[in-house]
């Protein structure tokens, strides 16, 4: 009697709920099939019953074709991973997520908590000033723990409020519902983001009970609006533009019943093919200059590959496209130190390897005969290592010293960055620099914590992060720089490596920046500030957090105190007078998350046109004692020539260093 009882209460709960949502359904018509082609292959019984005027059976029927559909192209979560899915443990993340979804408590942003949206769901609600929180909202991406729940449970508790969440966002939502929804809900690039993940979510949730025939049409009906609404609406340039492209082919390929699903796939393929030569250099790097989007743009441009492999389409992309994918793998490799991180430039976040080697695999399957990409893929353990050490991204400015191949963990590393003007997500930062050195990063690039401001409201975070004085660089007055570097020597062998670039940093002050690297072992820079523009100059210099620093201010040199003995000097070598003082950093490895760190800062005045000259050696040494480091200029020396004829003494060893700074 007890089992009776209890399966009739269960029964009378799954009915009464299944009887709550069907009661928000809209009633099935004619024009609920306008965006269908009802003469596509496998939809003829739909086809039958909907010129036989019945639309709720030919929305019954389309179900059934969806549930019963195989081998089509879908961007995650197809029915094989279902199976495998299928009462697999839950994460404690992913469970936390899907109930707190049940109770309206999103997270949209990793960097931010979970916040109450409320009973009757507020999806203006902008509990942060960041417009990222409420773009990032409005990609839904917090709906896919519903979808995983589900999958795992089978509880219909995650489909229905799936279905009934969906509902109220297109019912809130609807283009011109706020006077800023061009910013968030409508903007193209977020509503490309909502393409590609509803095709995920019509996958996890598409066996449900609750998913009926109404809402089948209901969804495919608002998704057709989206996509047509991007195919109006593309973003005119930037990384923006080529999510969109390439998530309007996931959406045509997706759903090839839908009228204009050619039109979506092909406008995909012509954006990415156009502005692959307009984004990336001839040397393979963004145009943005940021290393995190440049990854992030090169797995746009070769999904859009694997998309067009998928579908049998990968003719629609020329061999130059594919050459210049390839390009952008080969840049990574540059760029990047031997345990596979690399510089924070622009707006970027730190990676780790395990992250990176996946990449590099996944890049081997579009090129799965390239020995440089299956050497990184691999660890190094099979494939062919590049043929460099050293190494430059002309177009970029992306300069790479190294002592030995780009995966030795023993090797010191200097990355520099001295290129062109550059789009949204880059610093004005040319001549900052980042030394790796058996290991240690000591010299960080600070990263950028937050993206933008929101509306007018400032946010000084981010100023701060994108500003020249944050980066290791010159500056006058602490203002920030122009980026525009044109290169001037570029010899990377030998004995004495040399780089030298110049800036015109500010309207009167142009900015020579020359760096020499002496037996594969230490740097020295040379700065050269000229112009008829008066002030203070300093030459700036971040730590990593924890490198707990000894300053000696008389001798204007700071030295790491590692317990391991992998050290760093820096000192200055000027026999002028230069000041000396600790200055405020910060270094954010992840969005919102920051740390203070030590930085310092070498200073002198410029009272008029002559030029002023820093000459500064960054010495890593093994141990707990700091070498002893003088100059002597010789006979012809003439740095403001560029004609270097010095001795450099550590611990009483001389190296003479005789070298021009110019080609």
């Amino acid at each position: 009697m007890k089992i009776f009882f209890s399966t009739m209460f269960t029964c009378l709960l799954f009915t009464g709920s299944l009887l709550t949502a069907h009661a928000q359904e809209q009633p099935v018509t004619k024009e609920s099939f306008a965006c269908i082609n009802l003469k596509h292959r496998g939809l003829e019984k739909v086809r039958q019953q909907f010129d036989a005027g019945r639309y709720d059976a030919a929305a019954t029927a389309l179900l059934s074709y969806y549930r019963n559909r195989t081998g089509m192209l879908r961007p995650n979560f197809d029915l094989d991973e279902l199976k495998r899915s299928t009462g697999k443990k839950l994460s404690p993340d992913i469970r936390e997520a899907a109930d707190n979804a049940l109770l309206h408590k999103f997270k949209p942003h990793k960097a931010y908590p979970y916040y109450d949206f409320g009973k009757d769901i507020n999806w203006q609600l902008r509990p942060v000033p960041d417009q990222l929180f409420n773009t990032f909202l409005h990609r839904t991406a917090f709906w896919e723990p519903l979808g995983k729940a589900y999958w795992a449970t089978g509880d219909e508790r995650y489909a229905r409020e799936w279905i009934t969440e969906v509902r109220d966002w297109i019912k809130k939502n609807q283009p011109g519902a706020y006077p800023d929804d061009k910013d968030y809900a409508w903007k193209a690039f977020v509503v490309s983001f909502r393409l590609n993940y509803w095709s995920s979510y019509f996958n996890m949730f598409l066996k449900s009970p609750n998913f009926t025939p109404a809402f089948l049409m209901e969804f495919l009906d608002v998704y057709a609006q989206q996509a047509d609404y991007v195919l109006a609406n593309y973003t005119p340039d930037g990384n923006h533009r080529l999510f969109e492209a390439e998530h309007m082919m996931y959406a045509g390929y997706s759903f090839p019943e839908m009228q204009h699903c050619s039109t979506w796939s092909a406008s995909g393929i012509k954006v990415l093919n156009e502005e692959i030569g307009k984004q990336i250099l001839p040397d393979g790097v963004d145009f943005e200059l940021s290393t995190s989007y440049h990854i992030t743009v090169l797995t746009t441009f070769l999904e859009g590959l694997k998309i067009a492999q998928q579908a049998g389409a990968e003719n629609d992309f020329p061999e130059s496209y594919r050459n210049l994918v390839k390009q952008m793998i080969d840049a990574v490799g540059k760029y990047s130190f031997p345990d596979y991180t690399f510089p924070l430039y622009g707006n970027s976040f730190l990676t780790d390897k395990a992250q990176m080697i996946k990449s590099y695999r996944d890049w081997s399957t579009v090129f799965p005969l390239d020995q440089t990409i299956r050497w990184f893929a691999t660890d190094g353990a099979s494939g062919s290592a590049p043929d460099y050490h050293s190494s430059a991204l002309h177009n970029a400015g992306f300069y790479t010293f190294r002592s030995s191949n780009p995966l030795d963990m023993k090797s010191t590393v200097m990355q520099i960055k001295a290129g062109p003007p550059a789009g949204f997500h880059s610093h004005p930062d040319n001549g900052n620099f980042v030394l790796w050195v058996k290991g240690r990063n000591f010299t960080p690039d600070a990263g950028s914590f937050v993206y933008a401001n929101v509306g007018n409201i400032v946010n000084p975070k981010r100023d701060w992060y994108r500003s020249t004085k944050a980066h290791q660089t010159l500056t006058l007055d602490d203002q920030n720089i122009e980026n525009k570097a044109e290169e001037k020597k570029w010899t990377p062998s030998g004995d004495i490596e040399v780089l030298t670039y110049t800036n015109p940093s500010y309207e009167h002050l142009s900015h020579q920046r020359s760096f020499l690297f002496v037996d594969h072992a230490y740097l020295i820079i040379v700065d050269k500030a000229y112009g008829s523009a008066t002030g203070k100059l300093g030459i700036h210099f971040n730590l990593q957090e924890d490198s707990k620093p000894v300053v000696d201010q008389a001798h204007n040199r700071i030295n790491t105190t590692y317990a391991d003995g992998n050290n760093l000097l820096i000192q200055n070598l000027n026999a002028d007078q230069i000041g000396l003082k600790a200055t405020d950093s910060f270094v954010s490895y992840q969005y919102q998350k920051e740390k203070p760190r030590p930085a310092f800062v070498f200073e002198k005045p410029k009272a008029n046109a002559n030029a002023q000259t820093f000459i500064t050696i960054l010495y890593p040494y093994t141990g707990k004692t700091a070498p002893n480091i003088s100059l002597k200029e010789n006979a012809g020396n003439d740095y403001e020539k560029g004609v270097i004829n010095i001795t450099i003494t550590v611990n009483g060893r001389k190296r003479d260093i005789q070298t021009t700074l110019l080609q």
